[in-house]
């Protein structure tokens, strides 16, 4: 009888803190709330179109076309931001695109949307997919916001959505079970610290990645502006120069002739949240760096 009522007990105080402990995980961090992603024919994967949502008190949305953007208004002058996660990552209104479509909107005296067209890990030839699927909704300019390790990060197809944990197609049932299966227990598995990958080799036999001379290509033929944005790794910081990857992207932009805005001279160890992804201090000076070139 003694076992039975510490059974009832302990189920008696662990059901209320499992409940307390699933809603809290639900409305305040956001489990079970996770940004979606789907398969894709041409483009490999991309983020379902029509989402808002909040993760860890971050809000993400995702417009009808699934841009990091508000839905898109045909009365404003368009911009087009491609790239990955380096322009994906955080809070919408910390977003360099939606502090630029602000700065724009006040510096022209006209409403400017700069669409954010990006997808974690996408690279130049995901991004080049997508114009060539989507059109580029009369866009005054276009930028690719890209990172050394995009040199020679092409599609392979593989799939990914449904199968990474960082590519999910369904949300979880139950926020405890998210947090365990997720990030708890990778985390104790893993020997080695969760750290962004940064790639500082040239891959054998790879070739550089075609998304780059598409852009080209279409923005000569459709008299577009555009704009290379590279960004720096921390150990590129710390180096005080691209690694050959980045030098690369570099070679490529000066035979081309194509306008290139570094920012290895802008970041500090304090914008970044790993060895490459930024916090909201990052992304204002990414927007820093991009109005600056407007002003110029």
């Amino acid at each position: 009888m003694k076992t039975k009522k510490r059974i009832l007990l302990f189920t008696a105080l662990l059901l209320p803190l499992m409940v307390s402990t699933e809603l809290v995980l639900r409305n305040y961090f956001g489990f079970c709330h996770e940004v979606l992603m789907k398969s894709d024919p041409d483009i490999e994967y991309i983020n379902l179109a029509n989402q808002h949502t909040q993760r860890f008190r971050k809000n993400y949305h995702y417009n009808e076309y699934s841009m990091r953007s508000n839905p898109i208004d045909s009365s404003c002058i368009h911009i087009l931001g491609f790239g990955d996660s380096i322009i994906n990552r955080g809070d919408h209104d910390d977003l360099a695109t939606t502090l630029l479509s602000n700065s724009l909107s006040t510096l022209y005296h006209q409403k400017v949307q700069f669409l954010n067209v990006s997808a974690g890990s996408w690279g130049p030839d995901n991004c080049f997919a997508y114009l060539k699927k989507n059109g580029d909704f009369q866009a005054k300019k276009i930028y690719l916001f890209v990172s050394s390790h995009d040199a020679f990060d092409n599609m392979t197809f593989e799939k990914i959505v449904g199968v990474s944990k960082s590519h999910p197609d369904k949300q979880y049932s139950f926020a405890i079970y998210e947090l365990l299966d997720r990030y708890l227990i990778p985390r104790m598995t893993l020997k080695k610290n969760i750290q962004a990958s940064v790639i500082d080799h040239i891959p054998e036999g790879a070739p550089f990645n075609s998304g780059f001379g598409n852009f080209k290509d279409y923005t000569a033929k459709k008299d577009i502006p555009f704009i290379l944005f590279l960004h720096a790794s921390i150990p590129e910081l710390k180096e005080g120069k691209y690694n050959s990857l980045g030098q690369k992207i570099i070679e490529f932009a000066k035979q081309n002739d194509i306008t290139m805005i570094q920012d290895i001279n802008m970041m500090t160890t304090e914008d970044y949240e790993d060895q490459l992804h930024i916090n909201a201090s990052g992304q204002k000076k990414v927007a820093a760096a991009v109005l600056a070139h407007y002003q110029k």
